[in-house]
């Protein structure tokens, strides 16, 4: 375990209570660079250890600097991937460094476009709206005038929304949730039924060759699927590319999917009910809500609820961050909501504040991997909410506490009941 004067922010199990703020301000005040024992935790074996970036400063650095700080070494999760499955996770844009990470970047870029994604605006406005009013119905017919927003609403909103980018069929849709699930979830004791496990009777990294290789036959099936079917969607624009210099390899139109389908849901599905969250908290703020600009609000959610906690990198070269000596080879891992809880940076950062202007949080990255889909969450958040303005009756408040999934990983919610009736 870490020394009892570090906190310890890598055991994933005590942020099913909540995001680990008191234990985040006291390294950022004491140890802004700590390190943290990385031992044996839900059945997941022991690693080495690694840095913990907490301050807004280093953190940015750490994102930008891919020179110093790796995405390629060790990939981006916190545990060390098994080495014989590197060579394959760094096939993954994620996982890269440039100037190859800039060339896959740039070649799906093109088909990931604010005006691709903005002509959808219409069919997820029509989906928040459907959702919402279906929901609240339920609701009034029940006694008790309570809405579990996650089940009911946003975790559809995310798995649809993005199946209709992506092209997917309906009758395909489901895959992308069971292969999310399965990738996201896998340190939660709730969602066990999710994990493999080897002959050893350890978990099988989901990420591995071997737990991958029914998403992308998949991948490959829908990519032959839109070269003969096209539509206005991404697969389309990928597996139509003309010519050597604008078309993905095959192994790296299948990561490009995986990569789509476990962040660009998950991204929405953690930071829409966590964004209600904080809403719920904050009755004053809801009764302002409609007055604001929403941009500028849903901003402030993001802040305040990241979808991703953490993210892995490896130092290159003998190096110092924040007056610590870094080695080449060691790990470092940047958490989000603590940088975007600086009060170096934000005054007063635990209040909710919807018209905060200037709000340089890093929810969506920093850097050359800065989220490459943040522009189309941004849209389903802000239409999300505005047709929550014009459905829900306000205020809203919680009817129970949230639960939240066991992971330092993704910030996300399995449930949210609210009282709406």
């Amino acid at each position: 375990m870490a020394p009892s004067s570090v906190p310890d922010v890598f055991d994933p199990r005590p942020y099913a209570r909540g995001i680990p703020h008191a234990a985040y301000r006291q390294l950022r005040d004491t140890r802004p660079v700590a390190w943290q024992d990385e031992y044996e935790v839900l059945g997941w074996p022991a690693g080495p250890g690694f840095w913990a970036v907490t301050r807004h400063a280093d953190v940015v650095r750490v994102l930008k600097d891919a020179r110093t700080f790796s995405s390629r070494l060790g990939a981006t999760q916190i545990r060390d991937p098994d080495p014989a499955d590197l060579p394959f996770i760094r096939r993954m844009m994620l996982n890269q460094d440039p100037p190859e990470h800039g060339r896959l970047r740039k070649l799906v870029g093109r088909a990931f476009t604010p005006g691709r994604t903005g002509r959808f605006e219409e069919r997820v406005r029509s989906r928040a709206r459907g959702l919402l009013e279906s929901a609240l119905q339920d609701a009034r017919r029940n006694s008790d005038g309570v809405l579990d927003l996650v089940t009911s609403v946003t975790d559809d909103y995310a798995l649809l929304n993005l199946a209709d980018l992506l092209g997917v069929p309906k009758s395909d849709r489901g895959l992308l949730l069971e292969w999310t699930e399965r990738v996201i979830a896998y340190q939660d004791p709730d969602e066990q039924v999710m994990v493999v496990r080897g002959p050893d009777g350890r978990p099988v990294n989901p990420r591995s060759p071997a737990m991958l290789g029914e998403m992308f036959a998949y991948a490959r099936e829908l990519a032959a699927y839109k070269r003969r079917h096209p539509s206005d969607d991404i697969m389309t624009v990928l597996a139509h590319a003309a010519d050597d210099d604008t078309r993905l390899t095959g192994p790296e139109l299948e990561m490009f999917f995986f990569l789509l389908t476990v962040a660009g849901n998950d991204t929405v599905r953690s930071a829409a009910p966590g964004g209600f969250l904080e809403l719920a908290r904050n009755p004053e703020a809801q009764q302002h809500l409609p007055q604001l600009d929403l941009r500028t609000a849903v901003e402030e959610l993001l802040r305040r609820h990241p979808p991703v906690l953490s993210f892995r990198r490896t130092v290159t070269t003998d190096t110092e961050l924040a007056g610590q000596r870094l080695r080449a080879g060691e790990k470092i891992v940047v958490f989000h909501a603590s940088a975007n809880h600086d009060e170096r940076v934000f005054t007063e950062p635990h209040h909710l504040d919807l018209v905060r202007d200037p709000n340089p949080h890093v929810s969506f990255g920093d850097g050359p991997h800065v989220c490459l889909g943040a522009h189309f969450a941004r849209l389903q958040l802000r239409v999300l909410h505005e047709e929550a303005l014009r459905a829900m009756p306000r205020p809203y408040r919680l009817a129970a506490p949230p639960r939240r999934l066991v992971s330092h990983f993704i910030n996300g919610l399995k449930s949210l009941e609210l009282e709406v009736a």
